[in-house]
Order: structure tokens, then sequence, then C-alpha cells
């Protein structure tokens, strides 16, 4: 399919780089007028996720993936529930597992390919059969859970999901992870560390040999933290094996329904291989669109309640 042209403009003239457009939203925006009802589901490996409903009735579905270290309450998946509810569409918004306020049973925590929870949300979802048809998104991490999820079902997705659309996405995990290395990205850096070691340190009051803590302390980098503690907890042998493993772009070719990808030029956050333009080239339900502008979940209008990806993701999956 060929690549869509942009028609984002751009954010408000104060947002002037990829940086600002990426923290101010994520520092202060709010919306307001979302009152989730929560639901708490058991998993396959005796753990349990937390679900954040927000319905009006409706027989059409958009289930939400938050991205690394958010949660149904980020700015971005409150602007889609709320957006998605005042045209008629019910929302559910999971929170993966760790996130959303409350720590789970198990050793594991989340990650980028953690597909297998986002099944378990939608297998929920189906369960009593009243949604005809699903739509699903995924900001960020959240994205490329969503697209890895669609490659991996393939041909026996369920036949209610019929549409996908996802923005800010790292299609190539080693790429985006690269980024975080450069010195202009320290502020990310900093900010996923801190919150991701505090929650190793309160994974190590559950299962004190799991952690070592004085090795903890001593990180400072997302290769060393990915090699001795999320490679070491979720079954992969370093920071580079789980990069490659649990990249969505491995399974990105055998997605078979209308897919959308919204990546900007100058998120801070992406590197080159995360925009999969000879795939979407060749594969002629994979869309992407690749605005100049945007940042990292930015995309803000100036005066505008909703960002112009929530207000695209909206047309792309219903039409509105």
């Amino acid at each position: 399919m060929p690549i869509i042209a942009s028609s984002y403009g751009g954010p408000p003239k104060y947002l002037f780089n990829g940086h600002l457009e990426t923290i101010i939203p994520s520092l202060l925006r709010k919306v307001e007028g979302v009152e989730y009802t929560r639901e708490k589901i058991n998993t396959p490996d005796d753990d349990f996720l937390n679900l954040d409903w927000s319905k009006v009735g409706s027989k059409q579905l958009l289930i939400i993936s938050h991205g690394l270290e958010g949660d149904s309450m980020r700015h971005y998946a409150m602007g889609l529930a709320k957006l998605f509810n005042q045209n008629g569409i019910d929302v559910l918004a999971w929170n993966n597992r760790t996130c959303g306020g409350e720590l789970n049973l198990q050793p594991i925590l989340y990650h980028h390919g953690a597909s297998y929870d986002l099944d378990s949300v939608i297998n929920h979802a189906l369960n009593d059969g009243f949604y005809e048809e699903i739509f699903l998104t995924g900001i960020s991490m959240g994205g490329a859970q969503t697209l890895k999820y669609l490659g991996e079902k393939g041909v026996d997705l369920p036949k209610q999901i019929t549409k996908a659309a996802v923005y800010s996405t790292p299609c190539n995990l080693p790429s985006s992870a690269a980024t975080l290395k450069f010195a202009s990205n320290s502020f990310y850096k900093k900010r996923f560390l801190g919150k991701l070691k505090e929650k190793m340190r309160l994974k190590a009051q559950q299962f004190p040999d799991l952690i070592d803590l004085v090795l903890l302390e001593s990180v400072n980098d997302f290769d060393q933290f990915d090699t001795h503690f999320t490679a070491k907890i979720h079954g992969f042998r370093d920071a580079a094996d789980f990069y490659r493993s649990v990249s969505a772009d491995n399974w990105m070719h055998q997605i078979q329904i209308p897919t959308l990808i919204v990546n900007a030029i100058n998120d801070p956050l992406l590197g080159p291989e995360c925009y999969p333009i000879k795939l979407a080239e060749q594969k002629s339900n994979l869309f992407l669109e690749m605005p100049k502008r945007g940042g990292h979940t930015g995309f803000l209008r100036k005066g505008e309640e909703f960002t112009w990806a929530e207000v695209r993701l909206l047309q792309f999956l219903t039409g509105i």
C-alpha cells in the first residue's frame, strides 16, 4: 500500500521541537470526564490483570494498550476513551502487570512482547458474545504489543476484530532501544529507568532471591537493566536477545486486517527501522503515515481538546 500523506499540520508554535512535543503533553495534558469501571481478571499463569471499562452501551469496542510505564489513566488513553465514547463506542483500557497501581503476583512484570496478556484481555472481552466489532489500538509499547498480537494470530484472528491502529510505535525494538543511548534522550532514560528500578525493588520484596538489589542500584542504562533484570526474569539471554526476540516486526508481515501505523518523523524515541516503509508498500492492508511533526505520543493541536492522532485513529477505525 502506498505510504499515506499525513494531514497533521503541526503543533502549537511554542512546541518547536520533537522533545517539547513529547514532554509537554506527558507532563501537563489533562483529560476530564472519563469514569472507568475496574474489573480484575485472572491470567492462565495464576496472575491477574486490571481492566478499566468506559461503556456507553455499544456493540462496538475499542481496546487500548498503553505505553511503557503508563496505564489506563495516561492522557493518551483517557483522550481516546473520551473521544470514542462521545462517538458511541465502548472502551476497554487494560493495564499491563504492575501498571495501574497494583503489583502483580508472579515474578514476571511486562514488556513490549507481552502479547499473551493482550490475548487474555481480548478473550475476556469476547467471552459473553456481546461485542459484534472490536478495534485494537496501542500507543508506543502498547502499539508494539498490538502489532505483535495481530501478526501472531494471523488468519486465526477472532472475526470480531476488524481494524487496528497504533501510533508512536517501536515497530523495531532494537532500533528504538538504541535511541535511549543518545545524550539528547537522557531525560527519557532517567525517567523510565527510575520507575522500572522502583518496581524491581518492590518485586524484590515479593521474591527476595530474584532481584540483586546491589546490582540494581549500580545500573545506569537500559542495556544493563534489560540484561540483568528484564531478560533474566522473562527467560531471555540478555538485552540484545530480548530486543530481537520480541520485536513486533518479526510478525507484522502476517497481519491480516487493515492496520494503521502513525509514527512521526521527529519522534525522539524511534530509530530508522521503526518506519516499516518497504513492508507497507508490499502489504495492501498495512497503512503507514509519517507526519513530519508530533514527537512521541504528542500530536497536540492548537485550541483542541483531542490530539490529531486521536482523531486520526477514530477516522481510520470507524470512518467517523
